[in-house]
C-alpha cells in the first residue's frame, strides 16, 4: 500500500472518529482532511458552550471520553454552561480544536444556604463564603437569575474558582433537591483526632471512610473534599467520606496546558501559581488585557503554555480576565459575524464568550449563529479599545422591559445616558425609583447629584430609542 492512500485512509479513520467537532479542525485532522500535528493538553476552566464542549476558547470534540461528574461516571448532558471542568486530550495545531479523552466536572461546595448578603454579592454555603456576581451563571429555574432568586434553605451546587483566603468565585448555581449527598472541598485547619475545619465548616470525619491519603490519615493544610448526608446538631458535617484531593492537573514534559484561575502564592512575575499550577514567564511572554506588572494574588487569569521538565508551565500567553460591569437585557435590532445590536449598542462576542440559550427553544449547541434579530437576550460584558466585549450571552423568551447597567456618561436631570443611550426618569405615566448602593430608596436629586461617572443600572421600557426608567439603582464601583 502506498504512502499517500495510507495517509489517506488514516485521515477518513481519523475524521469518523471526531464526528462531535463539526466541520473545523479536530486533533490531527484539519479542515480540509489533511493530518495534522497534535500535541497533549491538560485544560481547567469555565465550560463557554457545546457542540463539542468548549474550554479557554477550545472546541473539545467529546466523543468516546471518559466523562466523570464528582467521580461519578456522567454523560455531556451532565454538564452545563458555567461549570469548570479538567479536559485532557490532544489539541490541533491551529489550537482552537482538539480531542478529550476525559472531561472531569468537580463542584467546589453542594449544600444548604445558610445566610445571604445582596449587598456584598455573597452566600454562605457549608460554611463556605461564595462570591456571586457577574461571572455567575444561574440554572434556569432560578428566577431572578442573581443573589436575589436565592434564599436561605436553598440547597445549591456551586461550580467555581477558589481565591486565596479559599472562597469561592461562583461560575455556576443550580438548585439540588433534598435528600441528596452533601459536598465541600478546602484546605484543613484545626485537626484533632475526630474533627478538622474547612473555613469555618467543621467536619467529623471520625466515621468517614479516608481515601489516598499520602500518609493514610488527614493533616493540617492538605486540600480534601469531604461529603455526607447529613449535619449534626452544630452544624457540623458528618462525613461518610473524605478524599485527599492532591494537583489533578499533572502532565509530561511539552504537554499543552491552558489553565484559567486566580493567582495565588505569588512572588515574582516569574513565580507564582494557577489552581495548584507552578507558572514562570519569560520575555516572549504575551499578556492580554494587562501586563506583567498586573500579575499579583487573586487577579483572575488564563495562562496558556508548555510544561518544562521541572513540572513549571512556561506562559506563552496571559490572559487577565476582566469584571463583566456593563449589562444589557433587550431585544435584539441586529445580527452579524461577530456582533449582535441590541438598544443601539453595538457588542462583540468571541471565542471565550459563555453561550447559554434559556429560551423555550432550549438549543444546546447555542452560539451566535443561532440569535435572530427580535431575541431577547441578557449581555454581561465590559468595554476595551474594540468596543463592549460580551462575555456572557443568554437568550430568553420575549419580554418587553429592558436594562442597562454602565457608567453614567451625560446628566440632565431628569435624564442621564449611559453608553448613549438616554435613560428618562419619571417619564409621563412612569414613576421612577430611585436607590442607593444597599436597594434603599434615595431622593431623585440625591441620586442626580452623586450619577455623573457612576456605575448605574436602568430598568423600564424602551420608547423611541429611550429607556423610560421604572427603577434606577447606583451600584458598586
Amino acid at each position: 500500500m502506498n504512502s499517500t492512500r495510507l495517509i489517506a485512509m488514516f485521515g477518513m479513520a481519523l475524521l469518523a472518529a471526531c464526528g462531535g467537532g463539526g466541520g473545523g479542525e479536530v486533533a490531527g485532522i484539519d479542515g480540509g482532511g489533511t493530518p495534522t500535528p497534535v500535541a497533549g493538553v491538560v485544560s481547567k476552566g469555565t465550560i463557554t458552550g457545546f457542540g463539542s464542549v468548549i474550554v479557554n476558547g477550545v472546541h473539545y470534540d467529546s466523543n468516546g471520553a471518559d466523562i466523570t461528574i464528582d467521580d461519578n461516571p456522567g454523560l455531556e448532558s451532565d454538564l452545563a454552561v458555567g461549570d469548570v471542568v479538567i479536559v485532557k486530550g490532544t489539541l490541533g495545531s491551529s489550537g482552537t480544536s482538539g480531542s478529550a479523552d476525559s472531561i472531569a466536572f468537580f463542584d467546589a461546595v453542594e449544600g444548604p444556604i445558610t445566610a445571604i448578603d445582596s449587598t456584598a454579592g455573597t452566600i454562605i454555603v457549608l460554611g463556605q463564603t461564595v462570591i456571586v456576581d457577574d461571572a455567575t451563571s444561574f440554572d434556569d429555574s432560578i428566577s431572578p437569575a442573581s443573589i436575589f432568586g436565592l434564599s436561605v434553605g436553598d440547597i445549591v451546587e456551586v461550580a467555581g474558582f477558589f481565591r486565596t483566603d479559599g472562597s469561592i468565585s461562583a461560575t455556576r448555581i443550580e438548585p439540588k433537591l433534598p435528600g441528596g449527598e452533601f459536598e465541600v472541598t478546602g484546605t484543613i485547619s484545626n485537626l484533632t483526632a475526630t474533627t478538622f475545619q474547612l473555613n469555618s465548616l467543621v467536619v467529623d470525619y471520625s466515621a468517614a471512610m479516608l481515601a489516598d491519603f499520602p500518609g493514610g490519615t488527614p493533616a493540617v493544610g492538605q486540600p480534601v473534599e469531604a461529603k455526607g448526608s447529613q449535619l449534626g446538631g452544630a452544624g457540623q458535617l458528618l462525613a461518610t467520606r473524605v478524599e485527599f484531593k492532591g494537583n489533578e492537573l499533572t502532565g509530561d514534559a511539552g504537554d499543552r496546558f491552558e489553565v484559567e484561575g486566580f493567582i495565588a502564592n505569588f512572588m515574582a512575575a516569574t513565580e507564582f501559581e494557577v489552581e495548584g499550577v507552578a507558572v514562570t514567564t519569560n520575555g516572549q511572554t504575551l499578556y492580554e488585557n494587562g501586563v506583567a506588572g498586573d500579575l499579583a494574588d487573586n487577579r483572575k487569569v488564563e495562562v496558556e503554555g508548555d510544561l518544562n521538565t521541572a513540572g513549571v508551565l512556561v506562559a506563552e500567553k496571559i490572559e487577565f480576565k476582566q469584571g463583566s460591569y456593563i449589562r444589557i437585557e433587550a431585544t435584539v435590532g441586529e445580527v452579524q459575524a461577530t456582533t449582535l445590536t441590541l438598544l443601539g449598542v453595538v457588542v462583540n462576542v468571541n471565542i471565550a464568550t459563555r453561550f447559554e440559550d434559556k429560551s423555550d427553544a432550549r438549543v444546546l449547541q447555542f452560539d451566535l449563529a443561532d440569535v435572530n434579530v427580535g431575541d431577547y437576550v441578557a449581555i454581561r460584558g465590559y468595554e476595551d479599545s474594540s468596543g463592549i466585549v460580551a462575555t456572557q450571552l443568554e437568550r430568553d423568551d420575549p419580554r418587553n422591559d429592558v436594562s442597562l447597567r454602565g457608567f453614567v456618561e451625560t446628566v440632565a436631570d431628569p435624564q442621564f445616558t449611559i453608553l448613549g443611550v438616554t435613560v428618562v426618569t419619571n417619564a409621563p405615566g412612569v414613576s421612577t425609583v430611585f436607590r442607593d448602593v444597599d436597594e434603599s430608596a434615595i431622593a431623585a436629586g440625591t441620586f442626580f447629584g452623586q450619577a455623573l461617572d457612576r456605575l448605574v443600572e436602568a430598568k423600564g421600557t424602551l420608547s423611541n430609542g429611550q429607556i423610560l426608567a421604572e427603577e434606577v439603582q447606583l451600584e458598586n464601583q
